[in-house]
């Protein structure tokens, strides 16, 4: 049990069982590492230094201190250096210099042929008489924010690599042209989960310099500027409790009425009417409160994450908002935890800390203890920023400094299985032929209302069943069995239809163009007049009536038995097909013709069966 810091002693201590058994979390990458800012190509985040190791080989030092080098003329990913990095070069003298502040560097081979850099690249070609700026496009840099370092290769002075705010650029023609160096380069300057995918919208995060960026549903390329609007609000309310105590907060949360701040000092103010009034508690020589997770249904109850790496302690728990604190750090390692995230239910709770993920569980909702913490392993070797658990905490989601956005099935899910519908993984009612997926059990065997459910696949973190086509009732009770013998049940409302369209763990939906068969997204749109066939689960009934947990005929497969409605933008769109998927099993296509719509682009797109709404998803259009 962890030290206490209240105004008694309690004994209560929880003693759950193990942590996450099995299998490792199966991480999967959300977007990649790139940033799209309208700059000369993608971007990243900060690079420091940039020097040629030889003639060929590049080298940098990005802003977090870590080495990379590559090869220009040959593989083009970035790869850890071992080397040590070169002094600084000393600056060129010049007659003057373009910009205040400038620094200068020329080729070995052509002193004549000098360049300055600072907000911008600049180039001479009599010695630095007169200058001209090779990056001013639109009034603004083609590389983005401050360049840092510039090098010429040592023989072609045309050949350059900048290095600043916004990564990597090289030029061959002496800044004619530039072209982004980013691609590969494990440097996204990702700092915080904001939202995670739902409906048509996509995961947002937060990026260094209180930037938000999105990965849309369907995209490809590079993270998207989004929305700040919680993040200005956020640093308004830091800032005027910052000016009111005269101490720098560094963390603030709301939730109901209650208003959480975390200072640079490592104190605690918590109000339970909207700021009218403090608890205050403060804790000597710990590290600043970097973020606090509250529970959404009693705000009460919130965990706070504490950085500073030479502090003892990281995670505080409170349940009766901010009267006392408990340590949740018991033998967490000593370092900066920046982010936490907790499921009330199981007592599972997560950190995101300078060594990576970690997981324990505790009595959220009472006094006392955690078990041991204990490493998740499977992802990047640095820092993670922040975790998160989607809203029904089915997914954890982590971000990892530098390399991006990071998601795997959550391992208390193990604990405390769920089902939800294998389409989007939702927890909602189910229908006749509906496909559901047990998250964190591996099933053998499942009767639903009495009736074989037949078990489609199954391994040791999820399985698939379909609920019979003649399931009947308003509630439905599902048994299943797991492989080594354990049994449980779980009952799900049953309703005539509960359509969901099929989506990606990023809320990519599974659509496909009805004429080539491939599968649309942001880089292969949607076209108008043509047909868009949208694969989907839990439309019900079909006619004729076709047996539980046999793949649908390739010919003449049975169509839907109820009214099935499309809609774009919330526009009526005929559907000209309602059936089951050729070939496969609790698949249902739907296939709709495209029409012409005024404002090509993004568009949200659901399904109806009989007053039933599916969930929203995102489509592609273009003319």
């Amino acid at each position: 049990m962890g030290r206490k810091y209240t105004a008694f002693v309690c004994a209560a201590v929880f003693t759950g069982g193990l942590l996450a058994q099995g299998q490792a979390p199966d991480w999967r990458r959300i977007g990649n590492s790139l940033f799209d800012n309208g700059l000369a190509g993608p971007a990243s985040g900060v690079v420091e230094r940039v020097w040629f190791a030889g003639s060929s080989e590049i080298a940098i030092q990005t802003g977090r201190g870590r080495l990379y080098h590559r090869w220009l003329d040959g593989a083009e990913a970035w790869t850890p250096y071992a080397a040590l990095t070169p002094a600084a070069p000393v600056d060129v003298p010049v007659p003057n210099v373009p910009e205040s502040g400038a620094h200068t560097r020329s080729a070995l081979l052509d002193s004549s042929a000098v360049y300055a850099f600072g907000e911008h690249v600049h180039r001479s070609e009599d010695g630095g008489v007169h200058w001209e700026n090779t990056t001013l496009w639109r009034e603004r840099s083609l590389l983005g924010g401050r360049i840092h370092d510039l090098a010429v290769a040592p023989d072609d002075p045309g050949v350059l690599v900048a290095a600043g705010d916004d990564g990597v650029f090289h030029s061959a023609d002496g800044g004619r042209s530039w072209s982004s160096w980013n691609g590969d380069l494990p440097n996204l300057p990702v700092t915080r989960l904001l939202d995670l995918p739902s409906g048509a919208s996509g995961v947002r995060v937060a990026l260094a310099g209180s930037r938000a960026a999105t990965w849309p549903p369907g995209e490809k390329q590079a993270w998207l500027p989004a929305a700040d609007d919680d993040l200005a609000a956020e640093a308004a309310l830091r800032g005027a409790s910052t000016s009111a105590r005269g101490v720098e907060t560094t963390a603030a949360a709301m939730a109901g009425d209650f208003v959480y701040t975390g200072m640079r000092n490592g104190e605690i103010r918590v109000s339970a009417d909207q700021g009218a009034t403090w608890r205050v508690f403060s804790l000597p020589e710990s590290g600043p409160v970097e973020r606090f997770w509250i529970d959404a249904d009693d705000p009460r109850i919130a965990v706070a994450a504490l950085g500073g790496a030479s502090s003892e302690i990281h995670v505080l728990h409170t349940i009766n908002g901010g009267a006392f604190w408990d340590d949740f750090t018991a033998n967490l390692p000593r370092v900066a935890v920046h982010g936490v995230a907790a499921d009330r239910v199981s007592g599972a709770l997560y950190a995101a800390t300078d060594l990576g993920v970690f997981m324990t569980y505790a009595a959220l909702d009472s006094l006392g203890g955690v078990q041991a913490w204990v490493a998740l392993p499977g992802l990047p070797a640095a820092p993670a920023t922040d975790v998160k658990l989607d809203g029904q905490g089915h997914q954890l989601w982590a971000a990892i400094d530098g390399f991006g956005v990071y998601a795997a099935l959550a391992p208390h899910r193990r604990r405390v299985p769920r089902v939800v519908s294998a389409a989007d993984l939702i927890a909602r009612a189910v229908a006749p032929g509906s496909l559901v997926t047990v998250l964190g059990a591996s099933v053998s065997a499942a009767r639903a209302g009495g009736l074989s459910a037949p078990v489609l696949a199954a391994d040791g973190a999820e399985s698939q069943l379909q609920i019979p086509f003649d399931a009947r009732g308003q509630s439905l009770a599902l048994t299943m069995g797991e492989t080594g013998g354990n049994s449980f049940a779980a009952t799900l409302p049953l309703a005539a239809a509960a359509p969901a369209i099929f989506t990606d763990r990023d809320g990519t939906p599974l659509l496909l163009d009805g004429d080539s068969g491939v599968m649309l997204d942001a880089m292969t749109p949607a076209r108008s007049g043509r047909r868009l066939q949208i694969l989907a689960a839990g439309l019900g009934r079909v006619m004729p009536e076709w047996p539980t947990g046999v793949a649908a005929p390739i010919e003449n497969p049975p169509h839907v038995a109820g009214a099935v409605h499309a809609y774009l933008d919330r526009e009526a769109v005929e559907v000209t097909r309602a059936i089951l998927a050729p070939g496969y099993i609790g698949f249902y296509l739907i296939e709709i013709v495209v029409p012409k719509i005024v404002n090509y682009g993004p568009a949200e797109l659901y399904l109806d069966v009989d007053g039933a709404p599916s969930n929203r998803v995102r489509v592609y259009i273009e003319p």
